[in-house]
């Protein structure tokens, strides 16, 4: 799901930073990349909506599919809807494994689980996609951890980034964290108004 488009256009795009990296570069041209980047904009209802829900998805690095998926399992939930989705998609393995700082973004975080470095309560999970549930232990498989982006995790190099969430208990050194209970919308570090992106899938 991993698209071509440069990150930093990306997140010039959507306006919000995807990667460290993009962060300075945003900084530096807060207006979306192109010719026109800097020119105004006519924006509609509809616009408005579907940017927030590109901003989202991207958030997540997810297919609009899954997306959709997403949406529809939190219409179920108690609650409003647009808080579900985004506890919804951070219950998702990658999302945990990037906001743990065992990886530096949620790229990183994918090809962990893709290729096969993590465990969860032991067995090994390859789908990004798995929804950690509370009392789960994740860890880096024991023969994944001499690689150098493990090394540097253990290291606490990842997790400057942000503070890690209160849903998580973390032990880095052991390369291992745990999923005390679900997470609450405003603990998760997603920028989003999702009650746009609600009224963009109910209209």
């Amino acid at each position: 799901m991993n698209q071509a488009r440069p990150k930093v256009k990306k997140s010039r795009a959507l306006g919000i930073a995807l990667t460290p990296k993009a962060v300075k570069y945003f900084e530096a041209r807060p207006y979306p990349p192109g010719e026109h980047g800097r020119g105004r904009k006519q924006t509609s209802d509809y616009k408005v909506r579907l940017l927030e829900k590109q901003r989202l998805r991207a958030q997540y690095d997810i297919s609009e599919k899954q997306m959709a998926r997403a949406y529809d399992r939190a219409k179920k939930a108690e609650g409003k809807t647009g808080e579900a989705l985004v506890v919804e998609l951070e219950r998702r393995l990658d999302a945990l494994v990037l906001r743990s700082g065992i990886a530096r973004t949620i790229y990183q975080a994918r090809q962990m689980v893709v290729h096969g470095h993590i465990e969860v309560n032991g067995g090994k999970v390859d789908k990004p996609s798995f929804r950690v549930r509370p009392d789960d232990v994740v860890t880096v498989r024991e023969r994944s951890r001499d690689k150098h982006p493990f090394q540097v995790a253990r290291e606490g190099g990842y997790a400057g980034e942000g503070e890690t969430p209160r849903y998580l208990q973390v032990n880095l050194k052991a390369l291992a964290f745990r999923l005390d209970r679900d997470p609450q919308r405003k603990e998760i570090p997603v920028i989003c108004d999702e009650q746009l992106v609600v009224e963009y899938y109910a209209r």
